[in-house]
């Protein structure tokens, strides 16, 4: 229970019995350990040194079947261990009322990471927001260029959101796996009124991040909500498409891809005309959009399984979304992409004109009226008004 305990921990340095230890260290020795199935560690304190010296020495007695060591303090903690603390308590079994399910959790939090920004002069950007609220949980991560959003069932009437940094939730995903029961909350944390802490709580360990003060983006205005262009596709295929136009690219970091959607197929092309793929999928609608491979790639790796691709025209975000997922995606503005905008542009205008508005209307009848009126004379002195 201790060795799947300490094997689930996040932080490098574990606070026991008043002590420090190095979590990967302690783990490797309790593997290491042979004879019996029970641990027993106890505080030791020794007096005296190779001197004869009287010192108080408080240490580590660990004892398991015929094996017995004494822990220092600081014991397998280098000067590059990262400082990052967990404390160890030992008992029988943490007791959890389950409130999320542990493998969505963890399937969810792997469809955010990708999309958070690795900018550091981001730092809002670089954090998953969590939003608990009406029975549903949603984990939200953006980087400027995409936006990722995931709604799961959440057991629990209570209402809370809190920013947590990326780098401390990547670790998190693979403990989750292994929980047999989770239950997340928040708690109130920090200096100011509105800190707030992430709590997950599973039968074998808890885990606690303080959530970063800032406010995240207005994200919900970014999610599109018409499309002209709507494709169901196998994103196991649409993925081998993708991997094999960029073994083509000169840039495999940077290589775009242009998508022309339409007639129960998905065309991906690269612009330098070297290869193309066509996917089947069941199509509405047709037409044509350029996307960063890169950005594609991940999009459809996180979405999985069959996705729908939602698409408005060649210039406006395109939504993919599966499963309770979904993910917004800035398209590449192509000289295609410029002249169908221009020509659209140019059709609401001629459109406009046409059809002129109820308002303009309403200014046309009255200028006739104006043009119809008779003209006073200018010789007539103007009476002053009477205001009642």
């Amino acid at each position: 229970m201790l060795v799947n305990a300490l094997s689930r921990g996040l932080a490098d340095r574990l606070l026991l019995m008043d002590l420090t230890i190095g979590r990967k260290g302690l783990l490797g020795y309790l593997k290491a350990l042979s004879g019996s199935s029970v641990v027993k560690i106890v505080p030791s304190i020794t007096n005296g040194n190779a001197s004869g010296e009287r010192v108080a020495d408080k240490r580590l007695k660990v004892v398991c079947g015929a094996n017995t060591s004494y822990l220092e303090d600081t014991a397998w903690v280098g000067d590059k261990t990262p400082l990052t603390f967990a404390e160890v308590r030992i008992s029988p079994n943490n007791t959890v009322k389950p409130n999320i399910g542990s493998i969505e959790l963890a399937k969810a939090l792997n469809r955010v990471l990708p999309f958070t920004s690795k900018d550091d002069a981001r730092p809002i950007l670089q954090c998953v927001k969590f939003i608990a609220g009406e029975g549903k949980l949603k984990l939200v991560g953006a980087d400027g260029f995409r936006l990722a959003e995931v709604t799961l069932d959440y057991d629990e009437d209570t209402e809370g959101q809190v920013l947590i940094p990326h780098d401390e939730l990547k670790g998190i995903t693979g403990a989750l796996r292994k929980a047999k029961r989770v239950r997340l909350g928040f708690e109130a944390s920090g200096d100011t009124l509105d800190g707030m802490s992430l709590v997950i709580d599973t039968e074998a360990i808890r885990y606690k991040w303080r959530g970063v003060d800032g406010q995240f983006p207005n994200y919900e205005p970014l999610i599109p909500t018409q499309f002209n262009i709507i494709a169901h596709l196998d994103t196991i295929e649409a993925i081998k498409a993708v991997s094999s136009l960029k073994a083509l690219s000169d840039k495999p970091k940077d290589y775009p891809l242009d998508l022309t959607i339409g007639d129960g197929k998905i065309v991906m092309a690269s612009p330098d005309e070297k290869g193309e793929a066509i996917i089947p999928a069941d199509t509405d609608g047709q037409g044509y959009v350029r996307v960063d491979g890169k950005y594609l790639a991940e999009v459809l790796k996180a979405c999985g399984g069959m996705v729908d691709f939602k698409l408005s025209n060649a210039y406006s975000p395109m939504l993919f979304t599966a499963d309770g997922c979904q993910v917004v995606v800035m398209p590449i503005m192509s000289n295609t992409a410029n002249e169908q905008q221009r020509q659209d542009i140019e059709a609401k205008r001629q459109e406009a004109q046409a059809e002129p508005t109820a308002e303009a209307e309403v200014v046309a009848e009255a200028e006739a009226v104006v043009e119809t009126k008779p003209k006073r004379s200018r010789s007539r002195k103007r009476e002053p008004v009477a205001v009642a």
